[in-house]
């Protein structure tokens, strides 16, 4: 059994058991969190879409860690105007391990 959910803007595919990097959850590790916003619920060749989201539909899951990306470099540059400018960002993710697909 598999759903598509939505968190932080963006949308995955999540199994039981997986783990996933998603954007930064305000939970504790080792906290369960429940994720209610599923966009579709899939188990075999039976698959149920939600407009937008499946009624009912729950993906249970366990905050295992806290991190930050790799970080991204960017640079701007402007050719013959001795303009540079370096920059960089780290973007924070929080680890979920998916326990239980309700729907």
């Amino acid at each position: 059994m598999y759903a598509v959910i939505k968190t932080g803007g963006k949308q995955y595919k999540v199994a039981v058991g997986e783990k996933i990097k998603v954007e930064q959850i305000a939970a504790d590790v080792g906290q369960e969190i429940v994720i209610d916003q599923v966009l579709a619920v899939g188990n075999g060749a039976e698959l149920r879409v939600g407009t937008p989201l499946v009624s009912g539909a729950t993906v249970t899951a366990t905050v295992v860690a806290h991190g930050k990306h790799d970080k991204v470099r960017i640079f701007k540059m402007r050719r013959r105007k001795h303009y540079q400018k370096r920059q960089g960002h780290r973007q924070t993710f929080t680890e979920i391990q998916i326990g239980a697909v309700n729907g």
